[in-house]
């Protein structure tokens, strides 16, 4: 029986979750597996990954071929490294002491690389974030700049004609030229295009 080590699909649609499975290659995808070694969710960044070392290996190592993505994340994993060192031990090229101390090496450096991309991304939401509130509140600033002259016009005009004690025949009789004009003004647009 042909075992393979691949993805099964889980999550809903748009939002993917895969499991990890050693299979029948004959199986569905999403069919009967053979044991569950982990899980993998590519839908933050980075990918979230948990994955059964050991047993991975001890799948590679009985015969089980990974499938290209499941090769890829079997690699970023450290799978293929350990599969590899068991190989050289196997071999007596190496020992066991020695594989694992290499190992534990390779993974110290995949969690030091880890950690730094995730600082990345870190400082590049919190910068996006910054930018995006000091544009709003640029927008925010022209906003009232534009508003607060219209206001101060309108008080300003108001207020010297009280001081100066015009009559309220004058205020109406100015207000009904202005709204005479206005729509002489509109025509004569309208007129023009």
């Amino acid at each position: 029986m042909p075992v393979k080590i691949r993805l099964q699909r889980h999550g809903k649609k748009g939002k993917p979750f895969y499991w990890i499975v050693a299979a029948d290659a004959r199986a569905k995808r999403d069919g009967k597996y053979l044991e569950k070694l982990g899980v993998y969710n590519p839908n933050v960044n980075p990918a979230h990954i948990e994955l059964d070392i050991d047993g991975s290996v001890q799948w590679l190592q009985n015969g089980a071929q990974p499938t290209d993505t499941a090769r890829a994340i079997l690699s970023y994993k450290g799978v293929m490294l350990k599969k590899h060192l068991a190989g050289g031990v196997a071999k007596g090229a190496i020992t066991e002491e020695q594989a694992e101390e290499k190992f534990n090496a390779w993974l110290e450096d995949k969690g030091k690389a880890v950690d730094a991309k995730k600082g990345k991304l870190s400082e590049a939401k919190e910068k996006a974030k910054a930018e995006a509130l000091a544009a709003e509140k640029a927008v925010n600033e022209a906003r009232i700049a534009e508003a607060a002259p219209v206001e101060e016009v309108a008080e300003e005009e108001v207020t010297p004609e009280v001081a100066e004690g015009t009559d309220a025949t004058e205020e109406v009789e100015a207000t009904e030229q202005v709204a005479d004009e206005a729509p002489a003004t509109a025509e004569a647009a309208k007129e023009e295009e």
